[in-house]
């Protein structure tokens, strides 16, 4: 059986933990790239990697370059390239230096593995992954971004937390944009089955999720930098979906027309991913409060790629 090949673009901490993510639970051989002022450290963690297949048993062939040729014939691309945000630096500096780039990365991605399936982790994520879709040519089917499994992981651990049991038990359901344009929808949340709000006090569940909106900015005043671990797993978690054709249907960007009305854009929604990328988008039951809070996440997404199309564009 013919492994799968996965591509990694972008060989710092989030690409650089996604391919140990990918490596540890066997899913393919894997291509690290990155720009060739990189020198020979993407190519030294690509061999560092390799070499912990013996100690923790598993087989891939795993190269790192700055040569996109490498990467052909991909089934999946992960694109972690782009710039964090610094200080100073306004959002319409980060989006245009951000277009720029993954703009660049996919038509490249779109030259070499023109039957891939692109997994957009570049922040300012709805924005990125509108781009990636417009620069590869690809079908929205084959485009889709990874946010929505890093903050409902976030959501899963501080209930998990506050209740003392297993982060297994709990099943979550978050929708709408990253970080602060997160909707959660507390009555679609359960440990084994029973209602999360039977063991956590709606006053202490609002603040549970005010710190899961706010768990990247957490852990940037803890370790001066973006996490990378858990947004590189949350990736992986949709890589392997699709590798392994799972059908999970996992919350990700993804492009909604007549869904939820949206109109057009790609925005986190209960996502079916398997073999053809996105499958089917879950549309779910929406009252009227958590309809006000998805229709304003809708809109600010929407305020981020008209700003990308204008660079896009320009």
């Amino acid at each position: 059986m013919k492994r799968a090949k996965i591509s990694v673009i972008g060989a710092g901490n989030v690409g650089a933990s996604c391919a140990v993510w990918a490596a540890s639970k066997e899913l393919g051989d894997i291509v690290l790239v990155d720009i060739p002022d990189a020198g020979d450290k993407t190519a030294g963690k690509a061999l560092d990697l390799a070499q912990c297949g013996p100690v923790e048993r598993f087989d891939a062939n795993i190269v790192g370059t700055a040569d996109y040729a490498e990467t052909a014939g991909s089934d999946v691309v992960v694109i972690t390239a782009g710039l964090p945000r610094k200080p100073g630096m306004s959002r319409d500096d980060l989006v245009q230096t951000n277009v720029k780039i993954v703009g660049s990365v996919s038509e490249q991605v779109a030259k070499h593995s023109p039957e891939a399936i692109l997994v957009i982790v570049s922040n300012p994520l709805d924005a990125m992954v509108y781009t990636a879709w417009k620069k590869s040519g690809f079908p929205t089917q084959r485009v889709v971004g990874q946010a929505g499994c890093l903050d409902i992981a976030r959501y899963r651990t501080f209930i998990a937390m506050e209740v003392g049991c297993s982060v297994e038990d709990i099943s979550a359901l978050l929708m709408g944009g990253h970080g602060d344009d997160m909707v959660p929808l507390p009555r679609y949340t359960s440990i084994s089955g029973i209602p999360v709000t039977q063991f956590i006090p709606e006053a202490r569940l609002n603040e549970i999720i005010d710190r899961a909106k706010m768990g990247g900015g957490e852990l940037v005043k803890l370790m001066g930098t973006s996490a990378y671990y858990a947004p590189a797993s949350g990736t992986i978690q949709m890589v392997e979906a699709i590798v392994k054709d799972k059908r999970r249907i996992l919350p990700c960007a993804s492009y909604c027309d007549s869904e939820y009305g949206v109109g057009g854009y790609f925005v986190g929604v209960p996502t079916m991913l398997g073999r053809n990328g996105v499958e089917k988008v879950i549309e779910v039951e929406l009252d009227g409060g958590e309809r006000d809070l998805f229709d304003s996440s809708v809109s600010h997404v929407k305020e981020l790629v008209e700003l990308a199309e204008g660079f896009l564009n320009g």
